[in-house]
């Protein structure tokens, strides 16, 4: 049906244009809400948003124009198509509209099919506009997440990890990071190939997406087998006690090559601060390198084991 993603707000004085206005857009199938003058409309606006609104130009209280005015300054979370309805029909009245921020006019008495074709136009131009703005998410998206895995990349953590160390530390929070590698991956190539070696890497990336919490911790790919996880508000002790937790899954995991079931271990190097580390201890790379030397530790001691440590 069209014009369902995209209500409309009719401003419009006059009672009988006001319901003529509603009985033909509701029978072209648009959702609606009608409002009497300017400044209702400005409020019923700043309380639900409208891609579509059409209002009248002569109006008690605020009239057409201010409203387009109004609107145009405010913050919203996509484009407003204003359409100005009015008797007036000369150019320099039309002109004034448009520069008060109207995309388009409609002359009274206004035409139905001139009007559903005008909001045809509108439809038109707020998909396009919903469109593109969905490409740009789909590509940011794609810019800051591992093709692989789904997880995030390095990119990333470069840009996100400083950001989440300042916050935590402007509210005197801990935070914990978890440096992991999977062990013997090589030899997983070498025996099963890169196929398989790229499903042990998507396996292992679930594993720990089941294991921490959504929206708050975040895990992302530093590159080959290598991953770092992100713990904000996590005390050292309780980052330690989750890497344990997450080693033992990832070890229980049985992975499905071709009917044969295999299982991989990975080793953990784990590390961060609370409110009173000494502030000349808490930078990025400081807490990263940290991370990886207790990884080193891990692998060196043996594999498939935890080693965790302060800054």
């Amino acid at each position: 049906m069209p014009g369902k993603n995209f209500p409309i707000l009719v401003v419009e004085d006059n009672p009988v244009a006001r319901k003529l206005l509603e009985k033909t857009l509701v029978k072209a199938g648009h959702e609606i809400v009608c409002v009497e003058n300017g400044q209702k409309a400005l409020k019923m606006f700043n309380e639900r948003f409208f891609p579509i609104v059409i209002t009248d130009w002569m109006m008690p209280e605020m009239d057409g124009p201010t409203l387009c005015r109004a609107i145009r300054k405010t913050i919203t979370t996509g484009y407003v198509y204003i359409v100005l309805s009015t008797a007036k029909a000369n150019k320099e009245d039309i002109i004034l509209g448009l520069e008060a921020g109207a995309d388009d006019y409609l002359t009274k008495p206004i035409n139905n099919a001139e009007l559903i074709a005008r909001l045809n136009t509108a439809e038109r131009i707020l998909s396009l506009e919903r469109s593109l703005k969905e490409a740009n998410v789909a590509i940011k998206k794609l810019s800051v997440t591992d093709p692989l895995t789904g997880c995030y990349n390095r990119g990333y953590m470069t840009q996100k990890f400083p950001q989440e160390v300042a916050r935590e530390r402007r509210y005197n929070r801990p935070l914990s990071i978890v440096f992991c590698d999977i062990d013997h991956f090589k030899k997983i190539n070498d025996t099963y190939g890169h196929q398989t070696g790229d499903l042990v890497l998507t396996e292992f990336v679930k594993c720990i997406n089941s294991s921490i919490r959504t929206e708050i911790d975040w895990i992302n790919r530093y590159g080959g087998e290598e991953f770092i996880i992100v713990l904000p508000e996590t005390s050292l002790n309780d980052a330690a006690c989750l890497a344990e937790r997450l080693r033992n899954t990832v070890a229980e995991h049985k992975i499905d090559i071709c009917g044969q079931k295999i299982s991989v271990s990975a080793s953990f190097g784990v590390t961060g601060f609370d409110p009173d580390t000494l502030e000349t201890k808490v930078y990025t790379e400081k807490i990263i390198n940290t991370a990886d030397k207790l990884l080193y530790q891990a692998k060196k001691e043996g594999r498939n084991r935890v080693v965790s440590g302060p800054l």
